[in-house]
């Protein structure tokens, strides 16, 4: 399948263009949160690579410290048994012992040979507290690997407005623009409409990458009382019988447009957000069922009354 050209996205004002819709591999390796090697492993997640990229999706989002380094690791081996172009984004974690130029050059260094990538499509700061590294410094650095074609295109993630402006001024300096903020979005997620970085994102051309577009499985319509989550979601309080039940009118109309259109509940939730503009979600896939429902999002469009009906019915999430 090829992704028509009205489903690619370019990343950025000047960046590589990319499919509408992503994966996520956070849960490729992490043992933490998402039990990686107790009821799935690699060769589960292999196949969720290989059922995207069947749907032509071609754009994985990774992290150096997801399952630190295996899933950067995964992608790099998957990725040399495809016989098609594939695009990786990562990030880089800038923590307390990594305060100078050199330390990003070898964090790129290192994701680049996990990945058996000569170059990234995108490279991102996972979060804004850079400690002893400073903005400037950090984005500097990042500057100079574009120049030197290692990185395609530079993003951020979980930056608030201010941060991003002061980013983007950084990176003007060099010429090179910020192309992707990459914060939590989903219909229970709606925060960045509020604090006005959705609004920036979209007044410059900036990206946003949708990390847990399905609100870690919210979205599916899969949980109930008698059946909840493994892992650290257990005890989150939006997966108990009072969350669940608030939840309820949303995933009621998720379920109404999924029959009407002959979809998920999870595809709906994930195409009202690529029918926001400039918006990529970027849902977790741990198999290949996964992937291809994700796949299923693509190629139809929500009417404007139906995004009008889901908009109202989550106002209440706009601001959590």
């Amino acid at each position: 399948m090829t992704i028509p050209e009205m489903q690619m996205v370019q990343l950025g004002p000047q960046g590589p263009t990319v499919p509408a819709l992503g994966i996520g591999t956070w849960a490729w390796g992490d043992s933490l949160f998402w039990n990686y090697g107790d009821d799935y492993g690699a060769p589960e997640v292999e196949a969720a690579f290989e059922a995207a990229i069947a749907a032509g999706i071609t754009f994985f989002d990774t992290a150096e410290v997801y399952g630190l380094g295996k899933s950067e690791t995964l992608l790099g081996q998957f990725c040399q048994a495809c016989d098609r172009p594939v695009q990786l984004a990562t990030k880089f974690g800038p923590a307390p012992w990594r305060w100078s130029a050199d330390a990003v050059h070898e964090a790129v260094t290192a994701s680049l040979k996990r990945l058996q990538k000569p170059s990234i499509t995108l490279y991102q700061v996972h979060w804004p507290f850079t400690f002893f590294l400073s903005q400037d410094t950090l984005l500097n650095a990042l500057a100079a690997e574009v120049k030197q074609g290692r990185i395609e295109a530079i993003g951020v993630s979980n930056y608030s407005t201010a941060q991003m402006v002061e980013a983007q001024e950084i990176l003007d300096r060099q010429g090179i623009p910020l192309a992707v903020n990459q914060v939590q979005y989903s219909l229970l997620h709606r925060n960045i409409e509020r604090n006005g970085i959705l609004r920036h994102a979209q007044q410059a051309g900036i990206t946003i990458l949708a990390y847990s577009p399905l609100a870690q499985g919210l979205l599916t319509g899969k949980y109930s009382r008698d059946r909840t989550p493994s892992g650290p979601r257990r005890w989150d309080s939006r997966f108990n019988p009072d969350g669940l039940a608030r939840i309820a009118p949303v995933l009621d109309l998720l379920h109404r447009y999924g029959d009407e259109y002959g979809k998920t509940p999870a595809q709906v939730a994930l195409n009202w957000l690529i029918a926001q503009t400039g918006v990529i979600p970027i849902p977790g896939a741990k198999n290949a069922r996964q992937a291809e429902q994700n796949a299923g999002a693509l190629g139809w469009q929500l009417t404007e009354e139906a995004i009008a009906q889901l908009d109202q019915v989550t106002r209440p999430w706009l601001g959590e």
